[in-house]
């Protein structure tokens, strides 16, 4: 081949290069900009039918019309929300494996000594969804007609007291530790395999209290069956308009909630996280969203990934506190 061929020929592979790198350029970036062009998946770390579900299902309806894609619900209950917890921050993290994460996100980096994943590291936040307060709620045969005579009675009788949960290291668990811990005084934990058997018991004058989900026992309590004493929040619910707050009780160090949001695995581009977040609060800023959500007792709190990441880490400080002040153990 002549020296011109050579040169030409040269030019011709550098060119063919460099096309193909521009090509792939182009691709990647239209791949980029196309997100989503799959069904994205939101694991529940619960049970198909409970609140959690409920709420995703809701929320995912809303994201999946806005986001042009199907929302896929993924069920995969067990080990105390760890198992799906650890099925996202295992995935690809490209935004297409979302998980709906609940208190145990801020908690069992404390409760679970043995853990495949940490919370803290591997998963990043996405937005929250919402939150319900807590109340307090006992028999109506109780002989406590205010949470102060309650704790008042727990003080001179730290023996005499008990109150149920779901289990150790469930959100009502957890809520009624704190409780005690700001109110200073005694009560047994009686752990249950969820909360229904718990609500048996407390209903059946077996227990002395419970720290609950309203949407769980406002039907006993209008039906006259329980009592609430005290809204663990620092507005009252509409469920329960007439109840006090824990803040009005000079109690506001005992403020729980139950929440959501959405979370996913390290390492999603931020702009992915930045599409998902917006579809997220255009969601919970719909009407029948935030109608739905009030009928469970429940407030839309739409914001920034960031601020989301913020409200996580403070209730991680506070709820690995409670853990280690009342020994809580899981595994």
């Amino acid at each position: 081949m002549s020296n011109v061929g050579q040169k030409l020929a040269s030019f011709g592979c550098r060119l063919g290069i460099a096309t193909m790198v521009a090509a792939i350029a182009v691709t990647a970036t239209q791949a980029e900009e196309a997100f989503p062009n799959k069904p994205i998946h939101i694991i529940v770390p619960y049970a198909a039918g409970g609140a959690v579900d409920i709420v995703t299902r809701l929320v995912g309806q809303k994201m999946a019309e806005r986001l042009k894609q199907p929302v896929i619900v993924d069920n995969r209950p067990g080990a105390g929300t760890n198992i799906g917890m650890a099925a996202a921050a295992k995935s690809e993290p490209d935004g297409y494996t979302l998980l709906t994460a609940s208190n145990s996100l801020a908690a069992n980096g404390a409760l679970y000594k043995n853990m495949n994943f940490n919370p803290a590291k591997d998963l990043i936040p996405i937005g929250k969804i919402g939150y319900a307060p807590l109340v307090v709620v006992v028999p109506q045969s109780s002989p406590f007609k205010t949470l102060p005579e309650m704790i008042s009675f727990g003080r001179a009788n730290p023996d005499r007291l008990n109150y149920a949960s779901a289990g150790n290291g469930s959100s009502g668990h957890l809520a009624s530790e704190l409780l005690k811990g700001e109110g200073k005084f005694g009560a047994l934990h009686v752990p249950y395999k969820g909360g229904a058997p718990a609500i048996t018991d407390l209903l059946g004058d077996r227990i002395s209290f419970m720290s609950i989900n309203p949407l769980e026992v406002i039907s006993h309590i209008k039906a006259g069956k329980m009592r609430a004493l005290a809204v663990m929040d620092k507005q009252t619910t509409a469920l329960l308009p007439s109840v006090p707050t824990v803040g009005s009780l000079h109690l506001a160090g005992s403020e729980a909630t139950v929440w959501w949001g959405l979370i996913g695995p390290k390492g999603i581009p931020a702009d992915v996280v930045a599409k998902l977040n917006a579809a997220l609060d255009q969601s919970l800023n719909d009407p029948a969203v935030e109608k739905k959500l009030a009928e469970l007792g429940a407030v839309a709190t739409p914001g920034s990934a960031s601020d989301f990441g913020k409200f996580v880490s403070a209730e991680t400080v506070k709820w690995t506190e409670v853990i280690r002040r009342a020994d809580i153990r899981v595994d």
